[in-house]
């Protein structure tokens, strides 16, 4: 996986955790739910670049 990759996963990973902080905070159950949305989303893209990675350590390909 590439790094660049990487990053954009773990911001949009964390951008779910502030999300459901400030809607803990303010009571908004709409953030609170923008937080599921964007930590499952994050980590489906991850878990694909992982077996994409998988996949080219098996194959020996770069």
């Amino acid at each position: 996986m590439g790094l660049g990759h990487k990053i954009l996963n773990k911001a949009q990973e964390m951008a779910g955790k502030v999300k459901e902080e400030t809607g803990k905070a303010t009571s908004d159950a709409s953030l609170q739910a923008d937080r599921v949305n964007n930590q499952a989303e994050a980590r489906a893209k991850q878990a694909g670049e992982y077996a994409k990675d998988a996949t080219k350590d098996i194959t020996g390909q770069k």
